[in-house]
């Protein structure tokens, strides 16, 4: 399901390449909204690559790690959004640079414009290694979640032969599954990269933007950090923690 889906996304992006290309040889204007529909796919990408990692951390809590066949093909489809939404961002650069150049000049330079931003869109792809690839943040996100989930795991397994007192256990987890924004279990857990604090995801997003409204800059609600300038960019789906949530409300017969 996953794979078709990446597919079909693969299909719709160089669609969208090639209708941009067929505008350019019309209009200047037409391009820009069919550019901002490309934009608007890679967030849709994005939440592509995060349920490709949720469905690695439920091989790795079911299987493990042992060189698994399925988080390699796992990998393979992460790394091919990867690429994808890397075409996407040389595309637009292409198509930017190049229409910029050809705006004021005379019409007649529009008759170069497709070819101008073909090659230039080579030029940069022909730039792009299968390390920068790996560099993108979810790349990393996945390989990292995947470490930290088996470790998790490992973990969670010597605290069971160690017989921890369940109540003292279970009183931790709690605590650190509660958004400090709406004091209730977090669904999407979001971690802040400066100060390394958690908010639920719709809570703290919905803060910052209410806080950016009024022009003001919105504080780690976390009691004692001195965070004062928590910003979209800090934030990053913990999809290990995600993962840890969701398996204590199934102990705990939460729904």
């Amino acid at each position: 399901m996953i794979k078709l889906h990446v597919s079909l996304w693969v299909e719709f992006v160089f669609i969208s390449f090639r209708a941009v290309l067929c505008l350019l040889e019309m209009s200047l204007s037409s391009v820009q909204s069919t550019l901002s529909t490309l934009k608007s796919c890679q967030a849709d990408i994005g939440a592509c690559m995060d349920m490709i990692s949720d469905v690695a951390l439920g091989i790795v809590e079911a299987q493990g790690m042992n060189n698994s066949p399925s988080l390699k093909k796992l990998e393979e489809m992460i790394m091919e959004c990867s690429r994808l939404d890397r075409e996407i961002n040389c595309f637009v650069e292409s198509v930017d640079e190049k229409t910029a150049q050809v705006r004021n000049e005379p019409p007649e330079a529009m008759v170069h414009l497709r070819n101008s931003v073909k090659d230039r869109f080579s030029e940069l792809m022909a730039g792009v290694s299968d390390a920068d690839l790996q560099r993108h943040s979810k790349v990393v996100a996945f390989k990292d979640s995947i470490r930290k989930y088996a470790m998790q795991g490992q973990t969670d397994a010597e605290n069971e032969e160690e017989e921890l007192d369940e109540d003292i256990a279970v009183t931790q987890s709690q605590t650190n599954f509660i958004c400090p924004l709406t004091q209730v279990e977090m669904v999407n857990p979001v971690k802040n990269k400066k100060c390394s604090h958690y908010y639920d995801q719709a809570a703290v997003l919905e803060m910052i933007k209410a806080k950016h409204k009024n022009k003001k800059n919105f504080r780690c609600p976390k009691v004692g950090c001195d965070n004062r300038d928590v910003q979209q960019s800090d934030l990053e789906l913990d999809l290990v923690m995600k993962r840890m949530i969701q398996n204590h409300k199934r102990q705990s017969g939460k729904t």
